[in-house]
């Protein structure tokens, strides 16, 4: 991954003393990651270009260093050495963190004067989200241009990546510049590669001192700096509030966006299950079978509601419904609970009078693991046969895809999913099962919702007519 800052003027041989780096010889600097080299394409009088070049050894990574992750082939299979990512933040913050602070002795007057910079940021990873570069950089004064690349230039009906290479011209002092992009990297993708601790709040706001409170995309920013950690982004949110003037704050607040913010995060799965939960409750319904019950943790939420009397937990897998029975503690399970459940294996595709005779069928994040050539039989099992007087089902949208860092909007989520639907296409589907099968169904989200792309989790609440 490549930076680079062109100094365009007079004596702009000068940036090399704002830089503290010599324009005359390359250097190379040792991170927990890889190696960064700083050079010089260009260099004259004019017109000069420093570039900052981040090589990361992928391997290194998941041998236990900065950056790990559990394990899996992702570590070894990954975009890490050629995105720009927070990884550059973190080498420019190292190998330029005397011109970010704004200090140069020998040449001190340089600091506070105005520059004509441009700086480049090659495959920087924005999803798709077209409009996001420039709703950062233009309230700072920078002119943007972004270039967009095919995801394979031999199989151009794969579409575009999920990568622009950047561009930003203004006149701004070199240290402005460098904070900015520092801050403002880990928003695209709005992840980063270490665990972010409170110390992040004041990074954050010791970076975006004198430019931060003022940009009206504060709050996005933030958000997205902190992404799945939405009590740091609050405090932060509030702290840069504080020096806004009380009728700014009034023209640009989102008073539904801020009120989401002061939820604590709360898993996507946890969420699900939860809002699963209370809509059997809320049908009214005595009885439930948990088709492809999985690990059975919406069983074991239903299991603890008076409501509910019968739960019975379905799944095609034998070994699956063992290890159930394992993480449920059948085997010393209080009699009131023990008493409700039972565990069945069957295949969702197949007529079985067992689904008969239940108030509420749930299918949580099931469907989209049946091939699609099955899913008429699914319909005929569930709706057709079964017949529950509730069906409560959720399925990812593919459309929210785009927010997850390794995914772009023709990803799937999982490497087992079928397919996955966007809101319109479950919308039809729905629509379609109500017409054949006599029933009505309610849409909704589960998770945080993406003003452009909804939430991650779409959930149907089937009844039958009648």
């Amino acid at each position: 991954m490549l930076f680079t800052i062109t100094y365009e003027g007079e004596n702009t041989q000068e940036l090399g003393f704002l830089l503290h780096k010599n324009p005359e010889r390359a250097q190379q600097f040792e991170l927990n990651y890889g190696k960064a080299y700083v050079f010089y394409p260009e260099v004259s009088d004019t017109r000069t270009t420093a570039a900052l070049l981040l090589d990361i050894d992928p391997l290194d990574l998941a041998r236990g260093k900065v950056g790990s992750s559990e394990g899996g082939l992702f570590d070894y299979v990954n975009d890490r050495p050629y995105a720009s990512t927070s990884f550059m933040s973190t080498a420019i913050a190292r190998v330029f963190s005397t011109a970010m602070g704004g200090r140069c002795d020998k040449r001190p007057e340089l600091v506070t004067k105005p520059l004509k910079l441009t700086a480049t940021l090659s495959a920087l990873r924005d999803n798709n989200y077209t409009e996001l570069a420039k709703e950062l950089f233009e309230p700072l004064g920078y002119e943007v241009t972004t270039e967009r690349g095919k995801v394979d230039d031999k199989f151009p009906e794969w579409g575009d990546a999920p990568y622009i290479d950047l561009t930003i011209s203004g006149e701004v002092t070199l240290s402005q510049l460098l904070n900015h992009i520092y801050v403002l990297i880990p928003v695209f993708d709005k992840q980063k590669h270490y665990y972010i601790q409170e110390d992040e709040i004041r990074k954050l706001l010791s970076h975006g001192e004198g430019w931060l409170a003022e940009h009206p995309q504060r709050e996005k920013i933030a958000r997205r700096y902190f992404y799945a950690k939405h009590s740091y982004a609050r405090r932060a949110i509030d702290k840069l509030l504080e020096d806004v003037p009380d009728e700014e704050i009034e023209d640009t607040e989102d008073t539904s966006e801020q009120e989401s913010e002061k939820r604590e995060y709360t898993p996507l799965n946890t969420q699900r299950m939860n809002t699963v939960r209370d809509a059997v409750l809320a049908s009214g319904a005595a009885s439930v079978i948990d088709l492809g019950c999985g690990e059975c943790r919406l069983t074991s939420l239903l299991l603890n509601e008076p409501q509910i009397k019968k739960v019975t937990a379905c799944d095609v897998t034998v070994s699956v419904l063992e290890k159930a029975a394992l993480r449920l503690h059948l085997d010393r399970m209080e009699p009131f609970r023990r008493n409700k459940l039972t565990l069945m294996q069957a295949s969702l595709t197949y007529k079985d009078e067992r689904f008969s005779g239940y108030d509420c069928a749930c299918v949580i994040e099931v469907i989209e693991h049946i091939e699609p050539a099955r899913l008429p039989a699914f319909e005929r099992s569930v709706f057709e046969f079964a017949a529950p007087r509730t069906v409560i089902l959720t399925t990812p949208n593919i459309e929210y895809n785009v927010n997850y860092q390794h995914l772009n909007k023709d990803s799937l989520r999982h490497g087992d999913h079928r397919f996955e639907w966007t809101r319109a296409q479950f919308k039809k589907w729905c629509d379609s099962v109500c017409r054949r099968f006599g029933y009505t169904c309610v849409i909704s989200g589960i998770g945080d919702e993406d003003a452009e792309h909804g939430t991650p989790t779409q959930m149907g609440v089937f009844t039958k007519n009648g």
